[in-house]
């Protein structure tokens, strides 16, 4: 423990609920293992420019419900530099940063894999409501931003049912429909539109307006932001459009957007944004590095970047010539079964909302 004098905690890419309640947590640990802790500022922007604060038990006093991020946070293409290396590196030297702990997605765990392999070790912790981090069956932010997008749908079927509307709307979660897929469920959509899943867009009118037929005044339709557009159109509006045009159903367009990023984070995400901050600092101080804080199978447990990154690029679809050569053959036997064990979870939760949803 003693080769730490400090620790470095950032945040990086899209704030997420929880992340104050896991950098302080980090902080916490650290302290109470006599480790100094620093916040940098707006993710590696700040490594760069050395925009730093010191972080005592005091300072991360009261923070943990608050949404956002306290440490604030940014894109930093310049990290992907030479140049910007250099400067963090800098930076690191500078402040007696011997360690850095970095929240956010799969850019970020990029940064944090950098970083080590420059003589930082590093540790990154998944902080984004999208869930689309294929090693962890669970991010820090998601089920604060699926309550308060099913908040917003409740609200907007209150008003549907007065006036005898659908509301199509469009959730975040790029190229992961998860939130779209869970809040559906949760509010008794007639339809559920994500990117993993095809989507019969003239089945569905043609039921929707059968159940106008029967009597069915509201209905909501989800869709995730990651379905592919249509005639130039964001999916969701192109919907939209059709039922106003090919139906008598009238048909309003609502993207509640970046509102589902904010807000206080619910109890999930503060006890895993504690319970992954420990784990972190815990880690570290075993002398490893190089790894992703995951929740798998409902455990808190490290899993090494290289395989984690490689594993959600398996998953998406999105692997290079080379990605895999490093891995044995457990290892991809490990990551494949992983990428099925999510595909079924989605075709599970896909199957149900469709089982469920109104019909005539």
């Amino acid at each position: 423990m003693s080769k730490f004098r400090k620790i470095g905690i950032l945040t990086s890419g899209g704030d997420a609920p929880g992340m104050n309640a896991c950098f302080r947590a980090v902080a916490r640990k650290a302290l109470s293992e006599g480790v100094e802790t620093m916040g940098i500022m707006e993710g590696y922007n700040g490594l760069i420019n050395d925009q730093m604060i010191d972080l005592s038990s005091a300072q991360v006093r009261n923070i943990v419900q608050l949404g956002g991020t306290k440490l604030y946070s940014s894109r930093c293409l310049e990290f992907a530099t030479a140049e910007g290396m250099d400067r963090a590196l800098a930076t690191c030297e500078k402040e007696h940063i011997d360690a850095i702990i970095a929240i956010g997605g799969d850019g970020t765990f990029r940064g944090a894999l950098d970083l080590t392999a420059h003589g930082i070790p590093s540790i990154g912790l998944p902080g984004t409501i999208d869930n689309d981090i294929t090693a962890s069956d669970y991010t820090i932010g998601f089920d604060t931003a699926m309550n308060s997008t099913i908040s917003m749908i409740d609200q907007l079927r209150d008003t549907c049912e007065s006036h005898k509307r659908c509301d199509v709307i469009e959730v975040m979660g790029r190229n992961c429909g998860q939130i779209a897929l869970l809040s559906g469920i949760a509010t008794g959509a007639v339809a559920v539109a994500i990117p993993e899943m095809p989507f019969d867009v003239d089945a569905t009118l043609n039921r929707m307006a059968a159940l106008r037929k029967a009597g069915k005044r509201s209905m909501i339709v989800v869709v995730s932001e990651g379905c592919a557009a249509v005639d130039g159109l964001p999916f969701a509006e192109y919907l939209t459009k059709r039922l106003n045009a090919e139906t008598e159903i009238e048909t309003k367009f609502f993207r509640p957007a970046h509102t589902v990023r904010g807000g206080s984070p619910l109890v999930r995400d503060r006890v895993t944004a504690t319970a992954m901050g420990v784990r972190a600092v815990e880690e570290l101080l075993a002398g490893k590095s190089n790894e992703v804080i995951c929740e798998v199978n409902g455990a808190i447990q490290p899993v090494e970047i290289n395989w984690a990154l490689a594993a959600d690029r398996m998953y998406k679809n999105k692997l290079k010539p080379g990605d895999l050569d490093r891995f044995n053959e457990t290892e991809l036997a490990q990551m494949k079964a992983l990428c099925d064990k999510r595909r079924k979870y989605i075709e599970t939760m896909y199957a149900c909302a469709n089982d469920t949803a109104d019909r005539a």
